[in-house]
């Protein structure tokens, strides 16, 4: 068990996975450029499916078109979609996720639910079934919370709702960055967002 701790650590670098994300990732060997503050992995299902299409509200960058943003109207959201069963999994939402969506950005309930998910997304050869790696840098100290949490452990978020302290620190990142890897093993960047 503490063989296992161990590895643990060092692949995560003692950062957990950010909520959104637990039950559905597995590591992935990497070098990392960002440090200690580093949270890698490559997104995968219990019974092991790690090829997946990717559904989403936003638009491709004027640039870069192979990148993912958000709207003038609101930011962007994004799954991927088991393709043997249907099911989505969460990858970002820029309403909820990073520093900014919690302490500094408030969204209309408009903004929140009116965002259809109906693109999908696909590389400039026609692919759109992908391997997916998620990367987060989470530079916040505990000392940084804007606030403290209250006797229940709780803290305020910008919308006024409160959630427990240790959901602040694993989904208020800095950093996304989501890569995936197209069947000719071509990578691509599909969302790179500075979120504090």
């Amino acid at each position: 068990m503490g063989l296992f701790n161990f590895l643990k650590r060092k692949t995560d670098n003692g950062i957990l996975s950010p909520t959104f994300l637990e039950g559905f990732t597995a590591p992935v060997q990497h070098r990392s450029k960002l440090g200690d503050k580093e949270w890698r992995r490559k997104i995968q299902t219990a019974s092991g499916q790690t090829k997946f299409r990717i559904k989403y509200y936003g638009k491709r960058h004027e640039k870069y078109p192979e990148v993912i943003v958000g709207t003038d109207f609101a930011p962007s959201l994004i799954f991927a979609v088991d393709t043997i069963t249907g099911d989505e999994i969460l990858l970002f939402d820029g309403c909820k996720h990073g520093y900014n969506a919690m302490f500094c950005d408030v969204f209309s309930e408009e903004q929140i639910k009116e965002r259809p998910v109906d693109n999908i997304y696909a590389d400039a050869t026609g692919n759109d079934l992908f391997e997916i790696v998620v990367c987060i840098f989470n530079g916040m100290e505990a000392g940084e919370l804007p606030g403290v949490a209250d006797e229940n452990g709780l803290i305020e978020l910008i919308n006024g709702s409160r959630i427990p302290l240790e959901e602040v620190r694993r989904n208020a990142f800095d950093t996304i960055f989501i890569t995936v890897t197209n069947p000719d093993g071509i990578t691509y960047m599909i969302v790179s967002e500075e979120l504090a």
